[in-house]
């Protein structure tokens, strides 16, 4: 059968031109040449998706401790971006009983996630979407989980700082966020998990009344990522702020300030819920000695690091 084919190539071959020979012998010899990604690429365009990150499936190990280290409960909505089999979001809804949404641009990982998640008995708590996490929608996740490339994360970081809400948790397994630093890193079977909370934004000038405070007060702050700088003026003096850091959307930060000789010292904690921030202030001791309240000039406030 072989045989007959080429012999009907090469009669066809005879009745072309010998210049149109010659480009079809040219076009096979450069296509030989042409190296893996390339041919891969041109694979892509007969139906395969371009993926950002082949498939390597996460130990179970490592996935319980990806849960642990984001204090995973039935309260949360875990997004997997680049879900694989889907076993994160799988052992979350199963063992926590959370809510799961697994992201992967291949058909053939979302089949089997779909399969994965009916044999566990979860199919009322998890979905899977084939998407390209890039354009899908996380705004509602209380979890992220990732297994992506270094490059991947920084070219993800801006839309996870820009639509998830102050305090949603991330674990990324094995790479970090650049210059965005961990609130911890674990090392569990070699690989490390590196585990962010996405902060509020702090950033703007903000118009401060508390009994402790005297009028008119102002605190000017700026931020990259969860640590801030800026100042506060409160009457004729203007004092740095020390110490300055958000958990989310809490946020707490150091005054010292001279009072008639003697240096106090006052730490400022509060809850930012968008312009406005509501907490205590306390003095060296730790003992709460007033509340404080700032509403911030919205026109003041710009986009977080990213």
């Amino acid at each position: 059968m072989i045989n007959k084919i080429c012999g009907e190539a090469m009669k066809k071959m005879r009745m072309l031109s010998t210049a149109t020979q010659g480009a079809i012998i040219l076009f096979a010899f450069l296509v030989a040449l042409l190296p893996w990604g390339c041919q891969a690429s041109v694979q892509q365009t007969q139906g395969k998706p371009a993926l950002d990150v082949p498939y390597e499936p996460t130990s179970n190990t490592i996935t319980q401790e990806m849960l642990r280290i984001a204090n995973v409960t039935s309260a949360d909505v875990v997004y997997d971006l680049g879900c694989g089999d889907g076993r994160i979001v799988i052992m979350a809804a199963k063992e926590r009983k959370a809510r799961g949404v697994g992201v992967d641009l291949d058909p053939a990982r979302i089949r089997e996630s779909k399969e994965n998640a009916k044999s566990a008995g979860v199919t009322h708590l998890v979905q899977f979407i084939e998407q390209n996490l890039f354009d899908t929608n996380i705004s509602d996740a209380t979890v992220i989980m990732l297994y992506l490339w270094p490059e991947v994360n920084l070219k993800l970081r801006p839309k996870l700082l820009r639509e998830l809400r102050p305090g949603t948790r991330i674990v990324s397994h094995s790479h970090t966020m650049g210059d965005w630093k961990p609130e911890s890193e674990t090392k569990v079977e070699g690989h490390y998990l590196y585990f962010f909370i996405v902060p509020a934004n702090s950033t703007g000038t903000w118009r401060l009344t508390g009994p402790d405070l005297s009028n008119p007060a102002s605190l000017r702050l700026t931020q990259k990522f969860q640590m801030i700088q800026g100042s506060m003026s409160s009457g004729p003096g203007a004092y740095p702020v020390m110490n300055g850091r958000l958990k989310g959307s809490s946020i707490r930060f150091v005054i010292e300030r001279m009072v008639q000789g003697v240096k106090e010292i006052r730490l400022f904690e509060g809850n930012i819920s968008g312009n406005v921030i509501v907490g205590t202030v306390k003095n060296q001791m730790g003992n709460t000695v007033s509340a404080w309240k700032a509403i911030r000039d919205a026109a003041t406030a710009v986009p977080i690091a990213e």
